[in-house]
């Protein structure tokens, strides 16, 4: 989440809603929600025995239940919304689409705090003079997500910036925050017995950690800064300690549009292409030359910069680093994947944890078909197009299929979210109809 030129609005209407920071009132607001799941399913079930119900759907998530969770999700935002976000990913055949459209709202949802729990943070963080550090202060925020805000400022010095505050309480609360979710999610069936919310929650609670930690964050973001330094097609924000804390995070503000915006006829074809080579060679540049990676491949934390023909990278708190021997038999397992060598793909595989090497030869099948999979983009000739293909639904039906129905062991840690970045960068390339010469950049990047 960054500084735009534009307010985001979409997801509806922009309104200012207090984050409840005490353990107590967050817990009474989700069970307050749980509560109402569980009256709503009774009346449903009324309805139903006397013929007026929705059919044979399910009980726990009608209409006015999926809006509750929501709902309240959104108002609790830091843990809750991030639950909601990374649940409405699972896609569309996972979940009701009642559920799925408005969960599928949390990842641009407008919310934001009132002015009084803004100007808490900021006399907390900055001092209660804060105000006079800056020339101008935005009320309105430019975005809002679930761990903090973005506000518009410009410094008495004359510096313009994006200033991030955290909201109140939403560092102390997550590992309570979480647990309490992982009630709420088993006993209203949120998800699908296919997912593993254990380690789900688990994920979650790791990442929120570090996203809520901006000192680590300004770090990690002067060391990725100084990593593509040189690189025109990319840029990363500048941070400013002297107006930077633990909550509080400022950098130059970014003046760029969102990337979804090459969606738009009014960009040629070339230019969509130019910036999808772009995104695949920075993943490739973050595995194998920096071992440093942006694991978090949200939309919003990618600006299109039209003046310079760049990316604008922001918001480095999911940030991490690569072990250079898990990189490089990552390399040589995509390198057999291209090439085809199966007895090699296996060999890969298991030194890297995917395989025990006991499995049944229909596991091992598999598995090798995974790897081709992914590797589609790569071994295509010419332009590969990401918007007409399925690749991504393609890999999570078979990958889901593989730990579910073959029961293989839980992928190493790292993977989990380098696979997040490769599928969420795929992604976006393919919403923004992008067409990549795949095999080009793996002879030149990845192939030794």
């Amino acid at each position: 989440m960054g500084a735009m030129t534009e307010r985001s609005t979409a997801g509806g209407e922009r309104r200012s809603a207090r984050v409840p920071q005490s353990r107590t009132e967050r817990v009474g607001r989700l069970g307050s929600m749980l509560a109402g799941i569980a009256g709503e399913a009774a009346i449903e079930a009324l309805r139903r025995a006397a013929g007026r119900g929705a059919g044979d759907g399910s009980l726990v998530l009608t209409e006015a239940n999926a809006r509750r969770v929501a709902d309240t999700l959104a108002e609790l935002r830091g843990a809750a919304m991030k639950l909601g976000q990374l649940i409405s990913l699972q896609g569309d055949d996972l979940l009701p689409p009642e559920l799925t459209a408005l969960l599928g709202t949390l990842r641009s949802q407008a919310r934001f705090m009132p002015r009084d729990q803004l100007h808490q943070v900021l006399r907390e963080e900055l001092g209660r003079e804060w105000q006079g550090r800056f020339a101008e202060f935005d009320e309105e925020p430019l975005a809002a997500a679930s761990i903090g805000q973005v506000h518009a400022a410009q410094t008495a010095d004359g510096r313009d910036l994006a200033l991030k505050v955290q909201y109140p309480g939403v560092a102390e609360s997550i590992s309570g925050d979480v647990d309490n979710l992982g009630v709420v999610v088993r006993l209203a069936r949120l998800l699908p017995p296919e997912v593993d919310v254990d380690e789900l929650l688990g994920d979650l609670k790791r990442e929120l950690a570090f996203e809520a930690d901006y000192e680590r964050e300004a770090r990690n973001t002067e060391r990725y800064a100084a990593l593509v330094e040189g690189d025109p097609g990319v840029y990363v924000p500048g941070i400013h300690h002297d107006l930077s804390t633990r909550r509080v995070l400022a950098s130059d503000r970014v003046y760029a549009l969102p990337i979804e915006e090459l969606r738009s006829p009014e960009y040629e074809q070339e230019r969509r292409d130019a910036l999808g080579e772009k995104l695949v060679r920075l993943v490739f540049r973050e595995l194998f030359e920096f071992r440093f990676m942006q694991t978090d491949p949200n939309f919003a934390n990618y600006l299109y910069d039209p003046k310079h023909e760049r990316v604008a990278l922001l918001d480095f708190g999911a940030s991490r680093d690569f072990d250079a021997s898990f990189t490089e038999s990552y390399r040589k397992l995509i390198v057999a994947s291209v090439e085809g060598e199966r007895s090699d793909v296996m060999a890969h595989g298991r030194a890297l944890g995917f395989l025990t090497g006991s499995e049944p030869e229909n596991v091992s099948a598999a598995f090798e078909t995974l790897c081709a999979l992914v590797a589609e983009p790569l071994c295509t000739a010419g332009l590969y197009d990401f918007a007409d293909s399925d690749l991504s639904r393609r890999v999570r039906d078979h990958g889901l299929q593989m730990l579910v129905g073959e029961k293989l062991p839980r992928p190493p840690t790292d993977s989990i979210f380098l696979h997040r970045k490769l599928a969420g960068s795929f992604l976006l390339c393919a919403h923004i109809g992008a067409r990549v010469d795949g095999e080009r950049l793996y002879r030149e990047l990845v192939r030794q």
